[in-house]
């Protein structure tokens, strides 16, 4: 009687029907180093890190790991924004276009793509990094200097852009995980 079709079964819904995202320590403590550099008040250093990330997710996204100036406006355009429609308008997508315009690497700078091997290197150092302390301040860090709050600004809506990223798109990309893992043996 097991394979009587009038037979009914009772299923129990999933109650989570969709996975959790995994993460990436890698992503997770360069993204923390960023955060701490803002609490420290290493504005440039933030900054430094904060800027390569478009161009770490963007190549994280491409089987060659490789960038455009393009693909990243494209992904500022579409990951730097505010987490939902409550919220106040966040960084806008066309100054930070600017700003980053400002910043180019000479990989992209000659033929348009290239892959940007010094922010894939700083945060392949990430994997052997110590889990980040718990001891600096959540939130945004408060300045008065107008310099040092664009730094946090800027460096802020690219971390939560990286974030939202990584939650809604790239935990579920193969060649996204792949490149991740890829970086993770590299020696």
């Amino acid at each position: 009687m097991l394979n009587d079709p009038n037979r009914i079964t009772s299923v129990t819904p999933d109650p989570k029907p969709w996975p959790e995202p995994s993460s990436s320590k890698m992503l997770t403590t360069y993204l923390a180093d960023v955060e701490q550099l803002l609490s420290e008040q290493h504005w440039e250093m933030a900054l430094r890190d904060a800027f390569d990330l478009p161009r770490i997710a963007v190549a994280l996204t491409d089987p060659q790991m490789c960038v455009s100036n393009e693909r990243c406006k494209a992904w500022c355009e579409e990951w730097i924004r505010p987490a939902s429609a409550q919220e106040e308008p966040g960084l806008d997508p066309e100054r930070l276009s600017r700003v980053l315009s400002g910043h180019l690497h000479p990989e992209t700078e000659m033929n348009g793509e290239g892959v940007p091997s010094t922010a894939l290197w700083r945060l392949r150092l990430r994997r052997h990094a110590r889990t980040a302390p718990s001891g600096f301040p959540l939130g945004k860090p408060e300045t008065q200097d107008p310099e040092a709050a664009d730094a946090v600004e800027i460096c802020t809506a690219l971390v939560d852009g990286v974030r939202r990223w990584y939650a809604h798109s790239a935990c579920h990309d193969a060649v996204a995980q792949t490149n991740l893992a890829r970086l993770a043996v590299l020696r």
